[in-house]
């Protein structure tokens, strides 16, 4: 073997051993994966996600996908003439809206990610919040402060929902059979209505219901940033309720965050909220020990 060749070789090798206490460690443990964002748009990264998923279940890890998708929504929204309304950054879903989002949502991007890991050789299963009756959802209402000392005004936003239960046998019969589960972020409601549901807020409830050992959120940001705009590697619960309260924490980024607080306290080991613009986002942030975005840990 050329001597340059071998050097790759053992570089290669060198970087199989780093790995081995990572896989050790989270060998046969579930980690529940919010994709969304730029990963689910540019094509190197979608292929790069793809494989990273897999080789995750090679290796004897147990991925679970919630996906989101609401700018391809808003595309498809444009091209049928309909606009796009927001209140607090929640879309008005009207029925005729919440057709279109299950459409693309369900039909389409559901089924395209699917396909992508199926095509570099996992076993991916598409599913909705439906399936199983794995999402029982109810309507969920946003309030409005307008005045000190009075009551909030309560907005019918339409049919966008919360998550009042997570049933996961079906998602457990999956893992256990050696599959992806793929899930889109609609549920039902008592009456068979669906539901919109926030993305993040699902991937953290199913985490709990799973006992995941991981919640990894993909964003378009680094992580959480501090005030000077620097990374923050690692934070707990006390450090994020000071952060929120400052106005350090806002916008897009308060959510998530709130989302990995509730998991921690059902039961999940950790979270993180990281890059997702990045190759091998999800392999970087597990397999090495400073990972690449922000660790948000229990007090």
């Amino acid at each position: 073997m050329h001597a340059n060749n071998l050097k790759e070789s053992m570089k290669k090798a060198d970087i199989l051993l780093e790995v081995l206490p990572y896989i050790r460690r989270f060998y046969g443990k579930t980690i529940v994966i919010k994709y969304g964002g730029h990963a689910m748009v540019d094509e190197n990264l979608k292929q790069m996600f793809a494989i990273n998923i897999v080789m995750m279940k090679y290796i004897g890890i147990n991925p679970v996908i919630i996906h989101g998708g609401g700018p391809q929504i808003s595309v498809l929204l444009k091209k049928l003439g309909k606009e796009s309304k927001f209140i607090q950054g929640m879309r008005v879903t009207d029925e005729e809206t919440m057709d279109i989002v299950e459409m693309v949502l369900v039909g389409k991007l559901n089924k395209q990610i699917v396909g992508l890991i199926n095509n570099h050789g996992g076993r991916a299963v598409g599913l909705s919040g439906k399936d199983g009756n794995i999402i029982e959802a109810e309507k969920y209402f946003l309030s409005d402060d307008k005045a000190k000392n009075t009551p909030p005004e309560i907005i019918d936003i339409g049919l966008v929902g919360k998550v009042r239960k997570i049933n996961p046998g079906l998602i457990l019969s999956l893992v256990q059979d050696g599959f992806i589960p793929v899930i889109a972020p609609t549920g039902a409601g008592d009456k068979g209505e669906t539901y919109n549901i926030n993305a993040d807020v699902v991937a953290g409830e199913v985490a709990s219901a799973l006992g995941a050992e991981k919640l990894v959120l993909l964003t378009d940001v680094e992580g959480i940033l501090d005030k000077k705009k620097r990374l923050i590697h690692s934070i707990n619960a006390a450090e994020v309720s000071e952060l929120i309260e400052d106005g350090t924490i806002e916008g897009g980024m308060y959510p998530k965050v709130k989302c990995c607080l509730k998991a921690l306290r059902g039961g999940v080991g950790k979270t993180h909220i990281i890059d997702g613009r990045l190759d091998h986002a999800v392999l970087l942030e597990i397999f090495t020990d400073r990972g690449i975005g922000t660790e948000v840990v229990g007090d």
